[in-house]
């Protein structure tokens, strides 16, 4: 064995800003995935998808700064340029989400109640418990090989994570040997979803638990994946929650993202189908790799996005009269 589990957690732990360094910290864990998909996307898949889901979570982040800053936003003065009012919340705010300054201030009203702001920190930390439970294992197994993995998991990461990688390692071996290219995508494809699979269940299981009951419909109306031009032409470039079970569903809460068979059952029918164009995309389609450089060297995907979570936001109101 090269390392213990805990020297590999440090180790990838060093790659990141500290904690309270919140934005820069989630543009690092988005590289870090970017990088690790771009090197070796034939065999990393969960990788890719965890770069637009954190990237995602950025979106998120954005807005927990400007909630943030509320006070000096309602407080400016009217005659002001809109540059004036935005100075100094940080380049990761400038343009890209100035749309978030005309929702209506009856939002920030609701979300002030200690709701929403520790709903989006429980997102927060729930990035942050993802790249501590799995990252380690991708770095384990470039350096020591499957053995590495074996002689470090824990039990409750037997079923999905090892397993996972077990698989992953076995189609990786079958492409090397070039004897079964279409059984070896097969299992890489079957692992990474196990991956998948650990990160919903053992990770992100007990983030979902702790959300308020009213930050159920915010949380669910912001699940999406929003790969952009990373989609290949006549392909989906987004996967959204509310869009695949409907807006009504959403609000109503029969459909509810933080209940795991809700969220699995979209992620089967919509995530996975609609990254797996993106995946198959790569090496043929020029804006799925331009897409992973740009997340790799950090720049922010926000004018995408943005718009979507300020869409999302506007339900609010509606939310807190029912509270």
């Amino acid at each position: 064995m090269l390392h213990s589990k805990e020297e590999w957690k440090a180790a990838a732990e060093s790659k990141l800003p500290p904690r309270e360094e919140i934005v820069q910290r989630n543009r690092a864990i988005t590289a870090h995935y970017a990088r690790l998909y771009l090197d070796h996307h034939e065999i990393f898949k969960w990788a890719g998808m965890a770069a637009f889901a954190s990237s995602q979570v950025g979106v998120a982040l954005a807005f927990v700064g400007m909630m943030q800053t509320p006070g000096r936003m309602m407080k400016s003065d009217s005659r002001k340029e809109q540059g004036d009012i935005f100075q100094g919340i940080g380049d990761f705010f400038t343009d890209t989400t100035r749309a978030l300054f005309f929702l209506p201030f009856s939002v920030y009203d609701f979300a002030s109640k200690n709701v929403l702001l520790n709903d989006l920190e429980e997102i927060r930390n729930g990035n942050n418990r993802i790249y501590n439970d799995i990252a380690w294992a991708h770095m384990a197994y470039l350096e020591g090989g499957l053995a590495e993995i074996e002689n470090n998991v824990s039990e409750n990461e037997h079923e999905f994570l090892l397993s996972g990688f077990r698989l992953i390692n076995e189609g990786a071996g079958l492409q090397k040997s070039g004897k079964d290219i279409t059984k070896a995508g097969a299992l890489i494809k079957e692992g990474n979803i196990k991956l998948l699979r650990h990160e919903q269940v053992n990770t992100l299981g007990p983030v979902f638990d702790a959300i308020s009951p009213q930050g159920h419909i915010v949380v669910s109306f912001g699940s999406e994946l929003n790969f952009g031009e990373a989609a290949p032409p006549g392909y989906s470039s987004r996967a959204s929650f509310a869009d695949h079970f409907g807006y009504l569903e959403t609000l109503s809460g029969s459909r509810d993202v933080t209940d795991a068979e809700h969220r699995w059952q979209w992620i089967e029918e919509n995530v996975l189908p609609a990254w797996h164009a993106v995946d198959e995309g790569f090496g043929n389609w020029e804006g799925t790799a331009r897409r992973f450089r740009a997340m790799a060297a950090g720049e922010p995907n926000l004018l995408q996005q943005v718009s979507h979570f300020a869409s999302t936001m506007s339900f609010l109101p509606e939310l807190g009269r029912h509270q």
